[in-house]
């Protein structure tokens, strides 16, 4: 059942909160292959493909220190994400491979603590595009089910740099009926929001680097924990935020 504090998330309930993570398990596991939904619509599960533009190379393999690599730098930090919807609390000392990570959804006077894990890391050459990226899974609590994969992708042909997102998601059961009607009205948009301004803040971040200004990178605090995207500034609503912790069943 999840706890409901009336109070912002501050630092040690947040380190709290991130290290209960290791005690969840990603809530679609059991999940075999032949039933992973191919099609949106499929079982209620949206499937979801997207890929944005964000620089470009000369072909071949990534110029080093070029938009591929700043683009890959964005990503590993989780610099990509737009603040005021989302941020992201983990150790970046941490391997990625396994990595926990504590989302703080963001609506209104709302914030939601959901947990994610990441499940599969890629770094390959595929289909003549030269690929890294990872996968996470969420984890029991979410308001979601499903599974995302982020990646940086070079034609090697062409030397376009693009952002792709993939993803399959359908709603977790959600015992508080507020939380579910909410989510219900508003989930479906403020995600494909996420993904659209996901692509843009990319595409603007490897275009600052390129012109002389520094990537932003993860911090972390004495406690190893960063919040990403670095440099996320307060609103007034942090300070009267009703914080929702695992709201998922």
């Amino acid at each position: 059942m999840s706890r409901t504090l009336h109070a912002r998330p501050g630092p040690a309930l947040r380190r709290a909160d991130l290290d209960s993570l290791a005690g969840r398990a990603s809530n679609i596991a059991g999940l075999g292959t032949d039933e992973v939904p191919r099609t949106d619509g499929e079982d209620g599960w949206h499937v979801d493909h997207g890929s944005a533009l964000v620089g470009t190379e000369p072909p071949g393999e990534p110029v080093p220190g070029g938009d591929w690599e700043r683009a890959c730098s964005v990503l590993l930090g989780y610099q990509f994400t737009d603040h005021r919807r989302l941020r992201g609390a983990f150790r970046p000392g941490d391997p990625l491979l396994g990595r926990d990570m504590l989302l703080e959804g963001r609506f209104g006077p709302l914030r939601f603590h959901l947990g994610v894990r990441v499940t599969a890391v890629v770094d390959e050459i595929r289909d003549g595009a030269r690929v890294w990226g990872w996968t996470y899974e969420t984890l029991h609590g979410h308001l979601e089910r499903g599974r995302l994969t982020y990646e940086i992708v070079k034609d090697l042909d062409t030397g376009e740099v693009r952002f792709v997102i993939r993803a399959f998601s359908r709603p977790a059961p959600i015992p508080n009926p507020l939380y579910r009607l909410g989510f219900a009205v508003f989930g479906r948009a403020v995600q494909i929001e996420f993904y659209h301004r996901a692509g843009q803040r990319v595409r603007d971040l490897v275009g600052a680097a390129r012109g002389g200004r520094p990537l932003p990178e993860p911090v972390p605090g004495p406690d190893g924990i960063t919040v990403a995207p670095e440099g996320s500034p307060r609103r007034w609503t942090d300070a009267v935020a009703l914080l929702v912790r695992h709201p998922g069943a």
